[in-house]
């Protein structure tokens, strides 16, 4: 709030409150307007109301009499003001309502003042302990006997910042009356005060179009709107304070205490083809995979140069995490004789990478959303490959020796300690994607971190690098459990989150390479306590300023939105003979906003006699980062009605 505040109280009785506000603000330049629903002959008979309103009005505030909470924004005595914050204590319908009657009191009341609200301004409710029916309350009431204070803010699109005990004692003079419409006060004793803000509005779906050269070929493509968010975010950029890249430096600096790092600053396309999905992606179930129709070719890419212009940059953290930039060989883009044979070869190598029936459908979709960065690992090493002959090819030129230098660390490959040389680990990150069925720990989108080293065998270096990964994570509770070929990072409730793998792919039959993986979006959740990894792509200024100083890990994030409310909807169709699951869950995502959490199958039958069978699913509505109104999850099913119908030509029950 602003030095200069505006404050609204509505629904007082004696006046008492604003009265002692008065007093407590009576040095600075803070603005009061106290408002009752009473006629001023009817608010005078209260027990002390003509002094406390004399209060108000001799330090500067304005008194309304006749307000109606739930019609702020037809007060003309309002007309033209906004209000850094809006305080409704102990809010009752009178008399002895029930509370479904306070339930729409509240709601009304929170709709009414959004009208008056600052961008940035609160709502103050007080309740009496367990009303609000919030974690917070202790004891706390059955859901359906509370006033459900954070469900009816979010009718507003108010979420539940804060709660905190009622501080009576903080005004002397406050005299809490109205209980049953009497001069009776309530029982304030552990009352809480709920703080309620604004959220960002939902923001639809939106179907990006993407030009990229992927191996010399110039396409265009669309991005499927379920991912539009996932896009272009930049949360590993340079400076970035978004907790995925705190995490990424956090990593980069423990390992580098081992080894040199070196990586790649290099901008890399999102689509790969069949074959460098086949080539690098074996372990990859392609049905988990985005596959992409090209709107557009262009194999009339002017083949690029290893020219110094258009060299790309590698930064090196050093052993003490300092970071040191060095010349590499830029993405060279293939001709259009080479993007041909990709072309042409591309409906085999995606029959040979399956080992499956293919869809006709992915057939004819020749390319796909990175699901790894494997890919563009093996272009990097070979261009570092290149490099290093280049650099020993004339080895006499002294601006050749940080590639030489480069080589040499790859090429001797040691773990630290191992011989006394320091080893070289490759390293690129970047967001990846997977179609995957919702689920709370499925991630369609997420970063990963790759490092690659080659290291001689005799070094052990999948132990030491297990070690080093051990000690920098089992603090958050990453454990490490052996498989063959290497080691499965796991946490709860989660579940893998990494892998370290070995391959004898070296040139060096005595050599080892050893590739990491780490999703960066799961260690985040881990390593600052997110209660939700959707948070990560929160548009909201709240999330990253949380991290605007680059808190360590283990600092736990604060939501900004508490005790949101879990809204589950039944859906039931008929469909066709055939049945695609996956393009389900894609419609889902898009027509509910990311906000469906967990789907579940609930029944399936099979008509004998029409050829169609009945799907029955389950679907819970939950939401950290927006308010998620039981009206806004409804509004979002009734579109998943209408996009299944005219998508997918399934005949709703």
């Amino acid at each position: 709030m602003s030095p200069s505040r505006s404050i609204l109280l509505v629904g007082e009785g004696n006046f008492s409150y604003s009265a002692s506000m008065s007093r407590l603000y009576s040095e600075t330049e803070t603005s009061i307007t106290a408002t009752c629903l009473q006629r001023q002959e009817e608010a005078l008979r209260h027990e002390g109301a003509a002094s406390n309103i004399q209060i108000i009005q001799d330090s500067g505030g304005t008194v309304v009499f006749g307000l109606d909470c739930r019609k702020l924004g037809e007060c003309a005595s309002l007309q033209g003001r906004v209000f850094d914050r809006v305080v409704f204590n102990f809010p009752h319908c009178g008399r002895k309502s029930g509370v479904k009657k306070n339930r729409e009191l509240l709601k009304n009341f929170f709709l009414s003042c959004v009208q008056v609200l600052a961008e940035d301004g609160e709502v103050h409710v007080s309740l009496c302990n367990g009303q609000g029916g919030t974690p917070a309350d202790n004891p706390k009431r059955e859901w359906h006997n509370s006033w459900q204070v954070a469900a009816m803010a979010a009718e507003a699109q108010l979420v539940l910042t804060d709660v905190r005990p009622f501080e009576r004692e903080k005004y002397q003079s406050y005299k809490c009356t109205g209980y049953r419409s009497q001069d009776k006060g309530f029982h304030v004793e552990k009352a809480l005060l709920h703080v309620f803000t604004r959220c960002l509005p939902y923001t639809s779906a939106q179907i990006l179009q993407v030009e990229e050269v992927v191996e010399g070929e110039k396409v265009h493509y669309n991005i499927p709107a379920e991912l539009s968010d996932y896009i272009f975010r930049g949360f590993l950029c340079s400076g970035s304070v978004h907790p995925v890249r705190l995490v990424q430096d956090f990593l980069l600096e423990g390992l580098a205490k081992k080894w040199l790092i070196s990586m790649t600053t290099e901008t890399i396309p999102f689509l790969l083809t069949a074959k460098q999905l086949q080539a690098c992606c074996s372990d990859v179930d392609i049905t988990h995979c985005y596959w992409i129709h090209l709107l557009q070719k262009n194999l009339n890419c002017d083949a690029h140069t290893s020219t110094d212009k258009e060299k790309d940059q590698l930064t090196f953290l050093d052993s003490r995490g300092r970071t040191d930039a060095r010349d590499t060989l830029p993405a060279a883009c293939v001709t259009s004789d080479k993007a041909e044979r990709v072309r042409s070869k591309g409906a085999e190598s995606l029959r040979s990478a399956c080992s499956l029936d293919v869809d006709p459908e992915w057939e004819n979709c020749l390319h796909v959303l990175r699901p790894s960065l494997l890919p563009q690992m093996e272009e990097l090493v070979t261009k570092t490959d290149e490099l290093s002959n280049n650099a020993g090819s004339h080895g006499e030129n002294e601006g050749n020796n940080k590639s030489a230098e480069v080589d040499g660390h790859r090429k001797k490959g040691p773990c630290g300690g191992c011989n006394g040389v320091t080893s070289l680990l490759f390293g690129i990150s970047g967001v990846v994607f997977r179609n995957l069925s919702i689920n709370l720990w499925a991630l369609p989108a997420y970063h990963e971190l790759l490092l690659r080293g080659v290291f001689p065998s005799e070094c052990e270096p999948i132990r030491s690098l297990g070690q080093r990964l051990q000690t920098l994570l089992a603090p958050y509770g990453v454990s490490l459990v052996t498989e063959q070929g290497g080691l499965r990072l796991i946490a709860q409730p989660m579940g893998l989150i990494g892998r370290v793998s070995v391959s004898n792919e070296s040139d060096n039959i005595s050599d080892v390479s050893v590739t990491v993986s780490l999703n960066l979006d799961l260690l985040a959740v881990l390593l600052f306590s997110l209660p939700d990894w959707r948070l990560l792509w929160s548009h909201d200024p709240r999330f990253l300023k949380q991290f605007a100083l680059r808190p360590s890990p283990g600092k736990p994030f604060h939501p900004f939105s508490l005790f949101p409310e879990h809204i589950s909807f039944d859906i039931s169709f008929w469909t066709g003979p055939t049945w695609e699951e996956r393009k389900f869950h894609a419609v889902v995502r898009e027509a509910s906003h990311g906000t469906v959490e967990q789907v579940k199958l609930i029944d399936r039958f099979s008509h004998p006699d029409l050829s169609q069978t009945s799907y029955c699913y389950r679907l819970t509505y939950h939401s950290h980062t927006h308010a998620l109104s039981h009206t806004q999850a409804l509004q979002f099913h009734q579109n998943l009605e209408s996009l299944l119908s005219s998508r997918l030509q399934v005949t709703i029950r």
